[in-house]
């Protein structure tokens, strides 16, 4: 939940595999049938093309349906069109965007993780912003009052705790409560590929996790939405009409790279795939890296040293995390920056083994998940979404004793997700 000062990082261009980023994805065609169970859902199959395409790369599969119509668009640096943000692509299109709005860390990026931001006017196209993670998530009927249609362009991580699709339900709720569509113009989850970890407790829901879903889901956002639509999980089950731009040419067992940083501490393709396990540690006395360049790579404390030879120092760093936890300290323990990432892709599980190891080698366990201890600090318990996943590594259980309490739930949810599937 999912900061340097932020400017879009270098165009990566879309890799077949993590180890292969100079090509783009190269992938025989093979068409998703969408398997809606809900009213008011129309999901586009992309071209018959050779490379994947996001769903906002597809123009001539929406332009014309924004012809004569004012757009309100829930937008934030991730949302572009080759080079250029959709937002500025859209605008030479002449689509008539009236207004902007931004999730967690704001429209253009750099506000830090948990930070309030404000409406205001976007300064380089003039167009209102607002807020939907400051005085309000959710749009208000005002908000939409000049609004006939919503397009929502996110790039999402895959995960329950990272926020944005917690933004999306707002907006779909918003919408459905007041007549207006929600275009979706889909993009791949680069940890898509696997689906692990227990299913949320409803007695720990929070914006850490709203629904029954375990903190690896397996869904694209246009899935997501079908999802929250057809479980009836939107305030007071309405249904919220979308439609759907697909990914040309994805699979969930595609590698993707993702061609701009999705928030300001997943800063590497590394974060990203190490963040699904990683940030249960935010809900420990560990750093995750949260204070330097690197973070969501290495993993430590204080109270570790001598125990990990390996050392790092969070500072201040303006946009990233200015107060982060173990400020000024020099932590040691894991240095996961050249850990291969493909352990994660053939296991297709959380690594709950790491947690496991440094409970063991804190010295003042009491501390370990003691959230009161700093401000830094979140619930481990609604990080992992089940109590039982800490009371199991405070009684010593092994991993593979820990994961098998995650049944039957989550087979049963992996049953579930079929029904909303756009992709393989």
């Amino acid at each position: 939940m999912l900061s340097s000062a932020i400017h879009l990082i270098n165009t990566i261009l879309i890799a077949a595999s993590v180890s292969s980023c100079s090509t783009p994805a190269k992938v025989t065609f093979n068409p998703a049938v969408p398997k809606p169970n809900q009213v008011n859902v129309e999901a586009i199959d992309p071209p018959k093309a050779v490379k994947l395409l996001t769903g906002a790369e597809q123009t001539e599969k929406y332009l014309p349906y924004l012809k004569g119509k004012r757009v309100g668009m829930v937008v934030n640096p991730t949302s572009i069109i080759g080079k250029e943000t959709a937002v500025d692509s859209l605008l030479k299109r002449g689509v008539n965007i009236v207004k902007i709005f931004g999730p967690e860390h704001g429209f253009r990026g750099d506000a830090s993780n948990g930070a309030h931001v404000d409406d205001a006017v976007d300064t380089k196209t003039g167009i209102k912003a607002i807020s939907l993670y400051g005085k309000h998530a959710t749009p208000t009927t005002e908000d939409l009052s000049d609004v006939d249609l919503m397009i929502f362009d996110v790039q999402d991580v895959g995960v329950r705790f990272y926020t944005y699709i917690n933004t999306l339900q707002h907006v779909m709720e918003a919408c459905a409560a007041n007549g207006k569509e929600v275009l979706i113009l889909d993009r791949p989850n680069p940890n898509g590929f696997y689906i692990d970890g227990p299913v949320l407790d409803p007695r720990l829901v929070s914006g850490l996790g709203l629904h029954a879903i375990p903190i690896v889901h397996g869904l694209t956002v246009g899935e997501y939405a079908q999802m929250l639509n057809g479980e009836g999980w939107l305030k007071d089950k309405l249904k919220c009409k979308i439609r759907i731009i697909k990914v040309a040419n994805y699979d969930h067992s595609m590698a993707y790279d993702l061609p701009v940083k999705p928030s300001p501490n997943l800063n590497t393709q590394q974060s990203i795939l190490l963040y699904p396990t990683l940030c249960l540690f935010e809900g420990t006395y560990l750093s995750q890296g949260r204070g330097t360049q690197f973070p969501f790579t290495v993993l430590g404390a204080p109270a570790l040293k001598g125990k990990y030879s390996f050392s790092f120092t969070p500072k201040s760093i303006p946009g990233m995390s200015e107060t982060p936890l173990h400020q000024d300290q020099a932590c040691y323990g894991l240095d996961l920056r050249n850990y291969n990432i493909s352990n994660i892709r053939n296991a297709k599980a959380l690594k709950l083994d790491w947690i496991i190891e440094m409970y063991k080698a804190y010295p003042n366990k009491e501390d370990f998940f003691n959230f009161k201890l700093s401000k830094q600090m979140g619930s481990f318990d609604k990080l992992a979404g089940a109590y039982s996943v800490k009371e199991q590594i405070i009684a010593g259980k092994s991993e593979k004793e820990i994961r098998a309490s995650w049944e039957p739930g989550l087979s049963q949810y992996k049953t579930m997700r079929k029904k909303y599937l756009l992709y393989p």
